[in-house]
């Protein structure tokens, strides 16, 4: 065939090849790909930090931050400060945070004293009794958005931790956002509307009222997740299937579903550099062998695995073949991808995506590669006795919940026989074991230790049903709008 032939076949083969990738991302995220941005990378809180206080200092008609926490330490005081001057020059300000996240950070003061300067606050999903299980849904976002004109997007929520405390000797938690201008904004604006409106009365004004002028060539997909959306779950695996050089991953709470896990192994196996960088340090010894437990299969499967020397690792992002990326909130763990709000900036741009990469280098100069022994057990072998421990427990928690997938996972693999389990398992499966012995026992002497809380619970769960039905009906009845999941017989959810 004709060299000329060939280049005309190639290029009819290759439009609608990317035509249908563009349009199987969209799908999977629920996201379409924005042209005409700019985007900055910022790493950790001293550039993230004076980038966001900036922002709310020049602007003019609004600003919108969903946070997951603030600390009530002089990181937070700076932010509630500027944006308490922010609100008494006129602009709007709306902030709605966590309650769980909240817990132990900022009291209901802190609160207060911005509600009282004129911020508009609101709590996301309190406690209700008519919804048991509504804990389970979090606001995950970070995100700060001001005048339609910029957005932030990163994995940082706002306090010292992220700038380090030098008279205790800790450093700063690694962590990574972006500073993004040009239409993909709406995008941002429009996801914080919707939470709002689910809180309680809607913003005044549509978010995408203004049309927002092109300020770069970068295109960007905007993934606003909601529980049970799973959209970056569905890109996540597209994007690792599709790969064909590099899958570079960054996460804080690292615990893969199996399908996730087996879309990357299949990629390694098949030559592609897969590696995974996560954190190495925490407060809490039984958390070490639990966040290892997920790790042989990988390791199996020639994908390289490394952990942060620092004191913490924050950051979710992902950079593949040095042309896509990902920054945001979501972690690679069933809470982020099934039961969250969360937010992410997918990037399709090569200059950015080399920048991230170039990135990921540098991170990986201040990390310990685990690898298998000739045992085949998990370990660090350049990490001796002086291995780093967190001196703050923050991220204790959100370790806790990985370590306690990977003791599903562990025990599903158990009871299946789905695949083989390593030393680590076998101990997780043993404690697990005596430990529902020790409580078979237990309710076998006492029976009325179990018996009064789960009756406790039926009634909960029936009178929420009973509730909940009666109110559908008077709705109907009174052709009124169908109950929200934020419903609440509170007022819009803004009290803790």
């Amino acid at each position: 065939m004709p060299t000329s032939q060939i280049q005309r076949h190639t290029a009819a083969v290759t439009v609608p090849a990317r035509i249908l990738a563009d349009q199987a991302f969209s799908r999977a995220a629920g996201a379409p790909l924005i042209d005409g941005n700019s985007i900055r990378l910022l790493r950790n809180g001293v550039e993230n930090y004076p980038a966001w206080l900036r922002a709310i200092a020049t602007a003019r008609r609004h600003v919108h931050l969903e946070i997951y926490f603030i600390c009530e330490d002089p990181i937070g005081t700076t932010f509630a400060d500027a944006l308490r001057d922010c609100a008494a020059r006129g602009v709007q300000v709306r902030i709605v945070y966590d309650w769980l996240g909240n817990r132990g950070h900022a009291s209901r003061a802190f609160w207060n004293r911005l509600r009282s300067a004129g911020v508009e606050v609101r709590c996301y999903n309190p406690p209700r009794w008519d919804a048991p299980l509504g804990w389970l849904s979090r606001d995950h976002r970070k995100v700060l958005a001001v005048d339609g004109e910029v957005a932030f997007i990163t994995g940082l929520c706002i306090g010292q931790l992220w700038m380090g405390d030098a008279a205790r000797n800790l450093e700063p938690w690694r962590d990574t956002g972006v500073e993004v201008r040009g239409p993909a904004v709406a995008d941002v604006e429009r996801a914080f509307a919707r939470t709002w409106m689910l809180l309680g009365a809607p913003l005044p004004t549509p978010a995408e009222a203004d049309v927002i002028a092109p300020a770069g060539e970068v295109s960007i997909r905007v993934v606003a997740s909601e529980p049970a959306t799973t959209g970056m779950l569905r890109l996540d695996q597209l994007v690792a299937t599709l790969a064909r050089e590099r899958v570079w991953l960054t996460d804080a709470y690292y615990a893969g579903t199996t399908g996730f896990v087996q879309t990357l192994r299949a990629a390694a196996r098949q030559g592609v550099d897969v590696r995974l960088l996560l954190p190495g340090a925490t407060d809490i010894p039984l958390l070490r062998p639990l966040s290892r437990a997920g790790y042989r299969l990988l390791l199996e499967a020639g994908i390289r695995v490394f952990e942060w020397n620092g004191t913490m690792l924050h950051a979710k992002t992902a950079v593949v073949d040095g042309r896509w990326a990902r920054v945001g909130s979501t972690n690679l763990n069933i809470a982020s991808w099934f039961g969250n709000c969360e937010l992410d900036a997918v990037v399709e741009d090569q200059v950015f995506a080399q920048d991230m990469e170039r990135m990921y280098l540098h991170d990986l100069q201040n990390a310990t590669e685990i690898v298998l022994d000739t045992k085949q057990r998990v370990h660090a072998p350049q990490r001796g006795r002086g291995e780093p421990k967190s001196k703050s427990g923050s991220g204790s928690a959100g370790r806790a919940a990985a370590g306690a997938m990977r003791i599903g996972n562990t025990l599903g693999a158990a009871f299946t026989a789905r695949r083989v389990l390593g030393p680590v398992e076998a101990r997780i499966m043993v404690a697990a074991g005596c430990l529902l012995l020790a409580c078979a026992v237990l309710f076998a002497w006492f029976p009325r230790l179990l018996a009064y809380p789960l009756a406790l619970i039926a009634i909960w769960i029936a009178a929420t049903l009973l509730y909940r039905g009666y109110r559908l009906q008077r709705r109907r009845r009174n052709r009124e709008p169908a109950i929200s999941v934020a419903d609440s017989s509170q007022p819009s959810g803004d009290s803790e």
